[in-house]
């Protein structure tokens, strides 16, 4: 028997009665705890997702005079200017790019989370579909 569940099909009315009240107030007290556990991780990758799109936004301030003072100072001496300034700016929106992928990423795995209010709608849907069964 899977989680603890007994088999409770030889238990009397007055039995399965007089058990409601616990297993309402334990149901209850676990789909509060399933609620806080929700938002500390929703709350986490929310903020996680956040940071990644302000470091995005950093590099992506930076990217002009980081163009500009880099290319003409560093690379020219090697490549030609339009190639020292092409280089930095490819390299700079890849930054931009994994900064922003990541952020998206965090972003879609809290939108796909399940939240409290969907699993309440799930038990109520399944406690329904039990009592239809029996009638």
């Amino acid at each position: 028997m899977a989680r603890g569940y007994r088999d409770r099909a030889d238990d009397s009315l007055l039995t399965l009665l007089g058990d409601l009240p616990e297993l309402v107030t334990k149901l209850i007290k676990a789909e509060i705890d399933a609620a806080k556990s929700w938002v500390s991780r929703t709350a986490k990758d929310a903020g996680i997702g956040s940071v990644w799109f302000v470091i995005a936004l950093f590099f992506l301030f930076w990217l002009v005079p980081m163009i500009l003072v880099f290319a003409v100072a560093g690379l020219s001496s090697w490549w030609p200017v339009w190639l020292s300034a092409l280089a930095v700016l490819g390299l700079l929106l890849v930054c931009v790019l994994f900064c922003v992928l990541m952020g998206a990423l965090k972003f879609r795995k809290v939108l796909k989370r399940e939240n409290p209010g969907q699993a309440v709608a799930t038990d109520v849907r399944i406690v329904k579909e039990a009592g239809n069964e029996q009638v």
